[in-house]
């Protein structure tokens, strides 16, 4: 019961903190009135149901004030409202006190429940201003995010903790993930009725060849029957692949739909992350001497759950900045023709699939010329060159460390810590921030973040034969670079990117490789970095964007070196999701110790003579590993894939001079890639490898019929009967 009494509390203080504050701007509005009547007369009948005596005779003097007001008695001023807060206060402490401990406000703290009723009750006496209690009460302490909202919403609510809701969306992600897999499935079936269809042509012409040459009537009643059941077939089959496909549209469907829906329950209102800002907001005026109210627009946009928690800190530094720094006192307010409240806004909205928040002021602005003395005055750059700073280069300093316009520290501002925490979070969360400001009209600081954490936008790129993923949010460029454009300063390579020199480092040493480039006339090359500290990351192909969803690594593996979390392709493949400020660690550390090795401009000490490039196929890591290694020590551009459905997709997406594939594999096999690739006719003159096991001479001519060049058992592998073999089919890895 104590704990509903605390969830009821919750929800009917927000209630009445809103409705305090528009009274204060328009003190006889009878909705108001009566919706605070309501939430105080709610709370009273909570508190008598619990025992909670002190809440029952503070809810009850609320409710008699707005009656008060409704009936026109009194017209809550100034201070019936500061009052009215502080009770607000003291009912979320009173919910919010240990069961253990409750007892207490029936004894020794009783005195401050006494002192609010007392004051209450002289200022409704007196039906004007009073002074406030001789002993102010403390602001409620502890308060927990609300559970469930305010009950005009019609909708009932589970507490379910934030563990569960990421296992559910990692779920969710997985399922849309796998319900793809069934579409490169009935593909394959597609062609295995083109194939039936092939044979039943081949069983037409047939019985037609026996017809004309008179041949017994056993054989052509024989081909008949077998036409027959071959049409049977054929026709089951393309039921049965209808089946699937409707099947697979379904799967998708539902796959689709459950998890934007998982999506959706890590998202909450705006409105539920600003709740308190208003209030924050009029005491901090007050304590300045500034009437200033907080306008929210954009209440309903929905907002990531982590996205919202991490805001919170950030806004209030914004929305303290703006009272204490932006707006002016209510004497220079009337002088400037302005209003003598001030306003400051906070907007969300989504817009080209980004959350934009704006906190915007009408005060003072920010004076270009006072930020440039402060800029030199705090040596932090010479006169002269900040004479020709930019306004919005001269505004950039405001988020540095420690930097302030304030000559004297208070207890609200003056320390540079807030526009600096405002920028560390953005940062945590791939966001960014724009300043603009005009002298006397105010300013306006917008936020741009992503819509949630759990899906992120990235570039995915292949490094070393592997997938990874980019986050788009800290890509400054991508670009193929001409090989001819790599420069040597200072024994390092680079190349020139908007004027500026900019260093290249090969990702696969970064990550723990060779640092050789791909194979080409260009390098793709991935741009990171701040603008004054720019690395070219060269990778061995683009893929293309994907949005993916973020999976977070086991955690008893650890910080792991230049990977910040993992996440599933389309087809079910992992994919590693590069923690790009380590990455960028990683490169200035090797290049502080000298051990930055070189992209080669050549791929063979400068022939120009481009590498041959392979292509293992095989689940077996341990064969992958082996045949990759000692084709690479040989000078053969390697790359692998996983199983055959991987192998496929490489196939078709990149250039290779030979196909290395095993048999047994899952999803596809090698029989079934040898095929396609015989059967596309870009493709056919690729020469085919098969490398396996299987060493009897019915499986030697299955893989020959299928269209493989060459037929290696592993049995007899060794490294000479691999390499000459590769010889025979391509010739050397340079020529």
């Amino acid at each position: 019961m104590q704990e509903l009494f605390r969830l009821e509390a919750e929800s009917q203080s927000r209630v009445l903190t809103a409705g305090l504050l528009a009274l204060e701007a328009a003190p006889t509005a009878a909705a108001q009135l009566e919706s605070c009547m309501r939430a105080a007369h709610s709370l009273k009948g909570a508190a008598r149901i619990v025992g909670l005596d002190a809440g029952v005779r503070i809810a009850h003097a609320m409710e008699d004030c707005f009656v008060a007001g409704q009936g026109g008695a009194i017209v809550l001023g100034q201070a019936h409202i500061d009052l009215l807060l502080r009770g607000v206060d003291l009912l979320t402490r009173i919910a919010n006190t240990p069961e253990a401990e409750i007892t207490a406000w029936e004894g020794e703290k009783a005195a401050e429940v006494d002192a609010f009723l007392a004051t209450l009750a002289a200022l409704l006496e007196s039906a004007g201003e009073a002074p406030p209690p001789a002993e102010p009460l403390p602001p409620a302490e502890g308060r927990q995010p609300a559970v469930a909202d305010a009950p005009e919403s019609g909708e009932r609510f589970l507490r379910v903790t934030a563990d569960n809701l990421d296992r559910l969306l990692g779920l969710a992600g997985e399922s849309l993930v796998e319900s793809r897999w069934l579409k490169p499935f009935s593909e394959s079936l597609l062609r295995l009725k083109r194939l039936q269809a092939e044979t039943g042509r081949a069983l037409d012409d047939l019985r037609e060849m026996l017809a004309t040459q008179a041949a017994n009537e056993p054989a052509v009643a024989a081909v008949a029957e077998l036409q027959q059941r071959v049409g049977e077939s054929g026709r089951l089959l393309g039921d049965r692949l209808a089946a699937l496909e409707t099947f697979d549209s379904r799967s998708t469907d539902l796959a689709q739909r459950l998890y934007d829906e998982a999506l959706s329950c890590r998202m909450r209102p705006f409105a539920d992350g600003v709740r308190a800002f208003p209030r924050m907001v009029r005491d901090l005026g007050r304590d300045l001497g500034k009437p200033v109210r907080l306008e929210v627009v954009g209440e309903d946009t929905q907002v990531d759950r982590d996205i919202m928690e991490r805001l919170d800190a950030p806004l209030g530094h914004l929305l303290r900045n703006a009272v204490d720094h932006g707006i002016e006192s209510p004497e220079e307010r009337r002088a400037a023709g302005k209003p003598e409240a001030g306003t400051i806004q906070l907007e969300a909205r989504h817009s080209a699939g980004m959350l934009q928040i704006v906190v915007s002021d009408d005060g003072q602005g920010i004076d270009p010329e006072r930020l440039r003395a402060a800029i030199v005055a705090r040596k932090l750059t010479t006169e002269p060159v900040a004479a020709r700073m930019t306004e919005a280069e001269l505004l950039e300093f405001l988020f540095l460390p420690s930097f302030t316009m304030k000559e004297t520290v208070t207890d609200i501002s003056g320390r540079g810590v807030g526009l600096d925490a405002v920028q560390t979070m953005l940062k945590q969360v791939r966001g960014s921030i724009r300043v603009t400001a005009a002298p006397g009209k105010g300013a306006r600081f917008q936020l741009q973040l992503p819509l949630t954490l759990s899906v992120m936008r990235t570039l995915l790129v292949d490094i070393g034969g592997e997938p990874y993923a980019f986050s788009l949010a800290y890509i400054a460029r991508t670009l193929k670079l001409p090989r001819d454009r790599i420069e040597m300063l200072e024994g390092h390579q680079h190349f020139r990117f908007d004027g500026q020199p900019v260093g290249l480092v090969a990702a696969a040493q970064v990550l723990g490789g060779a640092a050789d480039g791909p194979a080409g006339d260009e390098l793709p090359v991935v741009v990171i970095g701040d603008p004054g500290n720019l690395y070219g990351i060269v990778v061995d192909r683009f893929r293309g964007e994907r949005e993916l969803v973020v999976l977070p690594l086991d955690p008893r593996l650890g910080k792991i070196k230049d990977v910040s979390a993992g996440a599933l392709m389309e087809d079910g493949s992992p994919v590693l999701i590069v923690d790009i400020e380590d990455m960028l660690r990683s490169v200035e550390k090797l290049v502080s110790a000298g051990g930055l090795g070189k992209v080669q401009r050549t791929v063979e000490g400068g022939t120009g003579a481009a590498r041959k490039r392979v292509l293992i196929v095989d689940d077996s890591l341990t064969v992958r590993e082996l045949e990759r290694k000692l084709l690479d020590q040989s000078g053969y551009a390697v790359e692998t894939a996983v199983d055959g459905m991987d192998g496929w997709n490489a196939v078709r997406t990149g250039h290779f001079d030979l196909i290395i594939t095993d048999v047994d594999m899952p999803r596809m096999d090698g029989i079934e890639l040898v095929r396609l690739i015989k059967a596309d006719v870009n493709l056919r003159s690729l020469p085919v490898m098969i490398v396996s096991y299987k060493d009897r001479e019915e499986d030697r001519r299955r893989g020959l019929d299928a269209g493989a060049d060459y037929y290696l058992t592993k049995g007899s592998f060794h490294d000479e009967t691999l390499l000459r073999a590769v010889i025979d089919l391509i010739g050397e890895a340079g020529t």
